[in-house]
């Protein structure tokens, strides 16, 4: 799989999982931006993986909450590169609590960035992508989104809500040759799961066949298959990259 002349968006790129993204399809020739609210960190990222990884990688700091900020984000980046191939939405953030105790404000913020971030980065290069009549959309869901997981009420809501976004817009663009898929990653040590109580990290594991945690880049293998030409006939589609805990 090669990307050459593509180019790729993706979100919350800097670090953990979006980062191995960036790099895996670096790596392969696609020119990357990565958005992200801290400018300096993101700066700092997009020139490591430049040289660790292979192609030309910028930042433009984005907060993807804001509708104005994403497009701006999806103006530079056509207005640097002349088009947009692949968006990866990866930004993510948790705010766990059980449901009697979690704030209003909690449960808004994490589907502000996690579902409606998302949203404003799918319209955002929707149009470009039709123009083109080429696109890759990957949603990075969770397995919390399609089995739910307690404390997590706002999380697996949001991203439960990526899957059938997924779905909806991949029977909208599919005629335009656009194809819009999730990946629902098991638990993959990150920033995110660092927080965890270490007794519910124990008692995931024991629900993982394969009996270890997951790689970040084990992630990225599957957001670059998905972005590719050799996945030309897959939408609408949720792969769980978790180990077998899902396994039905």
């Amino acid at each position: 799989m090669t990307y050459s002349g593509r180019v790729a968006i993706i979100t919350g790129g800097r670090r953990g999982i979006g980062r191995a993204i960036a790099c895996e399809l670096s790596g392969r020739g696609a020119h990357i931006v990565i958005a992200d609210r801290l400018e300096d960190a993101a700066a700092d990222a997009a020139q490591q993986i430049t040289s660790e990884c292979g192609s030309r990688t910028i930042s433009i700091p984005t907060d993807v909450t804001v509708p104005e900020a994403v497009q701006e984000l999806v103006d530079k980046t056509l207005a640097e590169f002349g088009r947009v191939d692949i968006l990866v939405n990866n930004a993510g953030i948790t705010r766990d609590n059980l449901l009697m105790r979690m704030s209003e404000e909690d449960w808004d913020q994490v589907l502000a960035v996690n579902l409606k971030g998302a949203w404003n980065c799918c319209r955002a290069v929707i149009r470009p992508m039709m123009k083109a009549r080429y696109g890759r959309i990957v949603n990075i869901s969770s397995v919390s989104g399609l089995a739910g997981q307690a404390g997590q009420t706002n999380y697996s809501a949001s991203k439960a809500g990526l899957i059938g976004m997924s779905k909806a817009l991949a029977r909208e663009v599919a005629s335009r040759g656009i194809t819009v898929n999730a990946v629902a990653p098991g638990f993959i040590p990150t920033y995110l799961t660092e927080s965890l109580p270490q007794e519910l990290k124990d008692g995931m594991m024991k629900l993982i066949p394969l009996g270890r945690w997951g790689k970040p880049e084990e992630i990225a293998y599957a957001v670059a298959f998905l972005a590719s030409d050799e996945a030309a006939y897959i939408t609408g589609q949720v792969l769980s990259v978790d180990g077998g805990m899902m396994m039905m």
